[in-house]
Order: C-alpha cells, then structure tokens, then sequence
C-alpha cells in the first residue's frame, strides 16, 4: 500500500513491522497523519489491532484506521474490530480499496460502512479462518442440544485412550526438504489470500483461465527461484511432555512426573459447551498421566531479510509474492509437522486423504496457536519458549510478545479425538 499511495501523491510515514502502538501514535501526532493504517497479514496480527484499537479508543481518539491483509476479512474486521473503537475503521480488500478510502478522507470523510465492491467469499486465513470454524462447531453445537440450559461444566469425555509418545522432551529438525513444506501449502489462501488474486467480477471460466496460465506457473517459478537460492531455511523444533489437567490449569511435569514444571490457565466459555483446552486431558483425580505436544516452526532469517531487501527497493510485486509464499511456507510446514506429531503418536489413521481437508481439520485432534480464541493470552508464547528452548531454531520473542523472525508459528498440540476449535463466549 506504501508504494500505491505514495506514487499517487500522499505522503506516507512507514514505521516497518511489529510497530508498537505507542510509537504509531507518535508518528500520528508528529506529522500530523490523516489516517493510521494497518496490516494483518501474520496470524497473530489481527488481536493486535484489536488491542490497538482498545487503546486508541480510551484515548478518545477518532483518526480514521484503515486496516488490511491476508489474516483479515472484511466481516471480521466491520463487526469485530469496528466494535472496539471510537473512530472510523475500515476493511481494504487491497492497496486500491486503501487509496479510494484515503481520497475520501482527503475529501473529508469515510463511510459509515464501506463500499468496496469486494467480492463477499472472504478467504479466510489464520486467525479469522480459525474464528469462523469455532463458530461453525458451536452453531453444530447448539443445533443438536436444542434450547435447554447447558451444565455449568463441559461434556467432554475423560476416557479416552492416551498415546504413548516416541519420545520424553524435545527435538530440533532443520533438514526438511522444502518439497515437503511446499506440499502441504493451501494455495486458496496463498493466492487469494496473500497474493490477493481474487476473481471480482470475472467469470469463473476466466478466472481459472488466469490461474492456470499466470498465476500456477509464476508460483512454480517462484517456489524453484526459492531453492535455487536458498530464501528460505525450514527448522522445527518440538517436544512431548507429561501433564495432567486441574480445572482450568494444564500442569506441565518434568521427566520424574511429579512435579511440576509449569502450567498454563486457560479461559473457559461462560456458555454454550463451558469448554476449556484443559477438559481434554486426563485430571490430576483420575491418576492418568497424559501426554501434550508443542511445537514452533520457522522459515528462517533469511526469508525475512529477503522481505525486507524487496521491500526497501520498492519492489512491490516481488515483495508481495515473496513475502507471501514465505508466511504460507511457515503455516504448511506447521501443518506438515503436526501431522508428523499424529503419526508419532500413532492417531494419523483418522487423517483425511485429501490434503485440502487437513486444512479444516481433518484429522484427530487440534492445535492451537496462542493468541486464537480458545488460548487467547500471547504471554504463554514464553513458557513455550522455556520448554522447547526455541532459541536453538533462532526464534525470538520481541516484548510485545510476536515471533521474530516473522515467518514462524507455534502450538499446543492436543490429541483428544473431541478437540476443535472454539470461542470463548
């Protein structure tokens, strides 16, 4: 958007990636902005717009907000974000949704709503893909109890049966062939998503048409420039750990499985199924030991010095296109790696054979990354770091508590044949 908007005459302040909120509102003050505009464009970026929004909102501040990118869509953002804050906030389905809103304010406003003719079948990546299964479990939910009054704790069974883990502790992988990783990549959301190739008003005879005679080949094109030369560096590092659950608690053991290591708090829903991640494993009460997996995988520095190298010489295009096989790359192999955990612990055989339907759960069990609705709270991310000592892979935690390098993703990994995703409600 930076480069869109500065070649059609406004003057943008780029204050880079992971700004924290105190230094945009600054930057707004120092030179006068007419608008605040944000990406979301990793996983974890859309809750913390929201809590940017939170804060400008007790600030009483009204500068108009244009927020944008492959982990939003625009129903989230115009009945969730919009929600939060005083001001005008607005969903650009692309740079050029961001340059009509900016004339408009130039203009001297924005709509109440807004008036993009995007097409409506948002493709729904990280963050708001894993709100939109939740709600989809709990609508399933609700639909099959009925109107009657839910018991105050969940339903879920405590009887299931426990894997055996290959292994007690962790382990560090850096050769995996990229082959493997660009296997399991959802190219709806890299190309429609990431890339915003999107069909608009084209017929889906021509849109297909662009897809197969553009938009695949450039992507093969990429993917093979991309090994050619190194750009990204796949490493993984994960581990299986005893614990049992108390209430809400997720106990962490050491290797003696009595006593403690950590725990993790995780809220529980005030309706529907009073579901919490901790329901499925075994309670301390039940003297089962059970078994959690963590895992945090990245594509390396060198992708996101890449990224930053394109981006510095205004190379829009490449960026994008890098920038985004470079952040699918690290949720594929995030995919691959927790199928690979379901084979250790011997759960793959409910997997689906289409790979398409892994993206969607397919499979027994879940995982969740923190800042999702079912484990909200992002200053978890460092007891993760402590167990799986995640520096070995070169991941870092910056203080408002996002990965570094960017292109990395973490998780819980839960077994339990009942786990999905969920809201907190």
């Amino acid at each position: 958007m930076d480069i869109i908007l500065s070649n059609n005459g406004y003057r943008v302040v780029n204050l880079g990636i992971k700004c924290a909120i105190e230094t945009m509102l600054h930057a707004a003050e120092e030179h006068r902005a007419d608008a605040i505009g944000m990406s979301g464009l990793l996983v974890k970026s859309t809750l913390i717009m929201k809590e940017n929004l939170a804060v400008m909102s007790e600030r009483n501040l009204t500068i108009p907000v244009v927020l944008g990118g492959a982990a939003l869509t625009r129903r989230y953002v115009e009945e969730d974000l919009r929600s939060v804050y005083t001001g005008p906030v607005v969903y650009a389905n692309d740079a050029f949704d961001g340059l009509r809103y900016m004339e408009q304010i130039a203009k001297g406003g924005l709509p109440a709503r807004s008036s993009a003719g995007a097409e409506e079948a948002d493709v729904l990546t990280g963050t708001e893909a894993k709100i939109a299964l939740a709600e989809a479990e709990d609508q399933r939910y609700r639909e099959a109890a009925g109107t009657g009054t839910a018991a105050q704790v969940s339903a879920v069974r405590r009887d299931v049966p426990i894997p055996v883990p290959p292994f007690w502790g962790t382990r560090v992988v850096d050769s995996i062939p990229l082959d493997d990783v660009f296997s399991f990549i959802n190219e709806v959301a890299l190309i429609r998503g990431q890339w915003q190739v999107r069909k608009g008003k084209m017929g889906e005879e021509d849109y297909r048409t662009l897809l197969a005679t553009k938009i695949t080949p450039e992507l093969v094109q990429l993917k093979e420039r991309v090994q050619k030369e190194g750009l990204l560096e796949p490493k993984v590092v994960y581990g299986y750990f005893p614990c049992q659950s108390s209430g809400n608690d997720l106990i962490i053991y050491n290797d003696d499985r009595r006593t403690e290591r950590l725990r993790f708090t995780f809220p529980r829903q005030k309706g529907d199924r009073h579901l919490c991640l901790s329901d499925y494993f075994a309670a301390i009460d039940s003297g089962r030991m059970d078994v959690v997996a963590f895992h945090l995988v990245t594509m390396g520095r060198v992708a996101s010095a890449h990224s930053a190298k394109l981006y510095a010489a205004n190379n829009y295009r490449d960026y994008l296109y890098f920038h985004g096989l470079s952040v699918e790359s690290a949720e594929a192999l995030a995919e691959l790696w927790h199928k690979r955990i379901r084979e250790e612990l011997g759960i793959a055989g409910k997997d689906a054979p289409d790979i398409r339907r892994l993206f969607s759960q397919g499979y027994q069990g879940s995982r969740y990354s923190f800042g999702y609705p079912a484990c909200p709270n992002l200053e978890d991310q460092a007891k993760l770091f402590t167990l799986l000592d995640a520096g070995r892979i070169g991941v870092t935690l910056t203080d408002e508590y996002s990965l570094e390098p960017e292109q990395s993703t973490n998780a819980i990994v839960i077994h339990h044949p009942e786990a999905r995703y969920f809201n907190i409600v």
